[in-house]
């Protein structure tokens, strides 16, 4: 998987990924650079999905 690369526009896809899924907090979707993985986990673990699914559902934003 290549790195997420949303450092510009993160707030961006954090909204709409709250919006989408409303069960994810602020906590949930911290991302500090080099940390993908624990916040992919975090994702993960909230909503029962595979890590490349989350990693779609992200990109598809």
């Amino acid at each position: 998987m290549d790195k997420l690369e949303y450092k510009g526009t993160w707030n961006e896809v954090k909204g709409r990924l709250k919006k989408s899924y409303g069960s994810l907090t602020d906590d949930d979707l911290t991302y500090a650079e080099g940390q993908e993985d624990q916040m992919l986990g975090r994702i993960q673990k909230k909503l029962g999905k595979t890590r490349d699914e989350v990693v779609q559902m992200i990109r598809s934003l």
